[in-house]
């Protein structure tokens, strides 16, 4: 890490000379790395720092020695610190932390979810690029397990492998070789538009073993009308079960039978599927807008700017 320290310097250095000529009222970093390097130039070129972050800063999700820097660093450098879920917050004790959600724009939603006509036969998929932080393996295990209840059930895992992760994509591959179900699970690749495979799908699954930030793809399925299947932890408890009221189906992370169990009882229940995504629908629409996102982050550079 010292190494690491030395080589990032002249960076610092360069975009605090920046900093010093751009005279800006705040410096606004999204990115961890961002945040290092942006913060510490912000440090030095005497500007006020705003963070955020939209990582949970906790060792199942980071390096244990970048949690500790980072929660180290968030208590003393930034004026103001933002996070995307309230789960990301608690990852930052003694910060007081504000929340914005990621929010979605209103050319993204689909019809209400009693409008839709759900493919037939089933159709059941997971988006996002394949990572073992993804749960493509765990997907192809709990699909195994549907299609011995509901074998007209077909599969897809939409997305690529990016950042070095073509080993695990040939992994999970194998895997579902190795259970028999490669006529029954599609791999589609990169796809340019996600919202017509969540408008083909019946069920979407989210599916990763660590808790995430947020979730993301939950809430882009939601605003689309497609019942939702998702690991607990993290930001997704906030997004499917928030006030304890159920929007989608919740199953324990790493652990394909429960998220089968989910699977089954989605497909197997229809009007229940309805229900709870048109809850769903309705309350995604109501809590996550962008208008609502860039409301929050805005009032946090105006006030940061104010207190300047």
């Amino acid at each position: 890490m010292v190494t690491q320290a030395v080589a990032v310097l002249p960076h610092v250095l360069r975009v605090a000379r920046t900093l010093r000529r751009l005279n800006p009222d705040i410096v606004y970093t999204t990115s961890l790395k961002a945040d290092l390097i942006g913060g510490l130039a912000a440090v030095l070129a005497g500007k006020p720092l705003v963070w955020h972050i939209h990582d949970r800063i906790s060792p199942d999700y980071l390096p244990g020695p970048l949690v500790a820097l980072l929660r180290s660093l968030a208590s003393h450098l930034p004026r103001r610190v933002i996070v995307n879920s309230q789960a990301t917050a608690d990852t930052l004790p003694g910060v007081a932390a504000v929340i914005a959600y990621p929010g979605f724009s209103r050319d993204q939603v689909g019809p209400r979810p009693g409008e839709r006509t759900p493919p037939n036969p089933p159709a059941v998929g997971l988006i996002g690029r394949i990572s073992p932080t993804k749960g493509q393996r765990e997907f192809v295990r709990a699909a195994a397990i549907v299609h011995d209840t509901i074998p007209e059930a077909r599969f897809r895992i939409i997305g690529s492998a990016m950042f070095d992760q073509a080993p695990y994509e040939r992994e999970v591959r194998d895997e579902c070789a190795r259970l028999g179900m490669e006529e029954f699970i599609e791999f589609t690749g990169f796809v340019d538009d996600p919202a017509a495979q969540l408008d083909a799908l019946t069920v979407c699954v989210h599916a990763s073993p660590t808790p995430e930030p947020f979730g993301q793809v939950i809430v882009e399925a939601m605003i689309r009308g497609v019942p939702v299947v998702a690991t607990s932890g993290g930001g997704v408890d906030e997004i499917v079960a928030p006030d304890d009221d159920l929007l989608g189906w919740l199953a324990r992370p790493s652990d394909p039978d429960s998220l089968a169990s989910a699977i089954i009882e989605a497909l197997t229940q229809p009007e229940e599927a309805r229900r709870r995504a048109e809850l769903a629908w309705e309350a995604a629409i109501r809590r996550f807008p962008v208008e609502e996102t860039a409301r929050v982050v805005s009032e946090v550079w105006r006030s940061v700017a104010r207190g300047r």
